[in-house]
């Protein structure tokens, strides 16, 4: 299966050229794309100088629209398994063979990275009071919604199959997508799994999410969630072509 490792990189030139090594290193036989989301300092020159196809957006879009980008290159380069790796050095690339493993073996559509999942993954994952009730909340409403138990929907390590690529790159969810687009994959009928990950320090810039904009974050995604519930499902047929 060809596998491709999305990159969405905002002003993350002092980690992503080890980003992008490390996935060289973890999986060889991968391809990686660092989507330059408008960046004022040297990423893209950063990313392209360790190995990565690089595509550079007119102006920052928001983590959304890097990743949706990430994956229509994905689904125009014919890609099998795209996985989401952030620039930031949180995500350790050798554990991508874990979360593609139950889409390689076609078990599910779309994985996500759990830290809280099976073993002590949240050990090295540091943030306030207010990011951790935020995520339980996400966890347990939409695990009520898909039937599925979920512990970690804020995730952004995860790997999507050929379907769910198809999917993300006609409809991705714009602002704090990474719990919308899971219940936007369930309405499609997709199967979604959780494998567990570590996550590490991060390696250099600071988080863009405040205590005030964490709460502001909840308020508004579970607006959302409730809103997609009532909108018309995708159609499946069009994404398992």
């Amino acid at each position: 299966m060809r596998l491709l490792a999305i990159i969405p990189a905002y002003n993350e030139e002092a980690t992503v050229g080890r980003v992008v090594a490390e996935i060289h290193s973890a999986m060889p036989d991968a391809d990686v794309v660092v989507i330059n989301d408008g960046s004022a300092d040297s990423t893209a020159s950063a990313a392209a100088a360790s190995g990565a196809a690089v595509v550079n957006m007119p102006f920052n879009l928001g983590i959304g629209g890097a990743v949706q980008a990430g994956y229509r290159y994905a689904e125009q380069g014919g890609y099998d398994i795209a996985v989401q790796v952030d620039g930031d050095g949180q995500h350790d690339p050798s554990e991508m063979s874990a979360i593609a493993g139950p889409i390689m073996a076609g078990e599910a559509d779309i994985v996500v990275g759990s830290r809280f999942l099976g073993r002590s993954g949240a050990a090295g994952f540091k943030s306030t009071r207010m990011r951790r009730i935020g995520i339980s909340l996400f966890a347990r409403v939409l695990s009520a919604m898909t039937g599925h138990r979920l512990t970690d929907p804020t995730s952004g390590f995860r790997a999507c199959g050929r379907k769910t690529i198809r999917l993300f790159a006609r409809e991705y969810p714009d602002d704090y997508p990474e719990v919308e687009s899971l219940l936007l994959a369930h309405l499609a009928g997709f199967r979604i799994a959780e494998e567990p990950v570590k996550m590490r320090a991060r390696g250099g810039g600071h988080s863009s999410i405040t205590p005030i904009k964490s709460v502001y974050y909840m308020v508004k995604v579970m607006m959302v969630l409730f809103i997609w519930l009532v909108r018309k499902k995708p159609e499946r047929e069009v994404w398992d072509a």
